[in-house]
């Protein structure tokens, strides 16, 4: 599960990939975002729960931009070991106003 900055919550692989598509054909595609890791703390050896800063980038022209959503937001992540790879079970983004 996904939930994003402005509160869209995507359930599985096909949702996220459908609202990607979506909004990589709008205008949001000039937006980009850029994470910073704040913290790792593992549950279990294979589970981490990872605490992010989440900074966004808005590229859009002044017409095309929106002030509604902020620019900085706290992200969460819940990773799960598969093997030897880590998958992210839940991304969740709270914006900072």
């Amino acid at each position: 599960m996904i939930v994003n900055l402005a509160g869209r919550r995507l359930f599985g692989r096909e949702a996220f990939a459908s609202a990607m598509t979506e909004a990589l054909s709008s205008p949001f595609k000039d937006i980009r975002s850029s994470l910073e890791v704040d913290d790792i703390r593992f549950t279990t050896p294979d589970v981490a729960v990872v605490s992010l800063t989440k900074t966004v980038h808005d590229e859009r022209s002044e017409t095309e931009s929106s002030p509604e959503l902020p620019s900085v937001g706290v992200m969460t992540y819940v990773l799960t070991r598969q093997g030897d790879d880590w998958r992210i079970a839940l991304a969740q983004t709270t914006p900072v106003r």
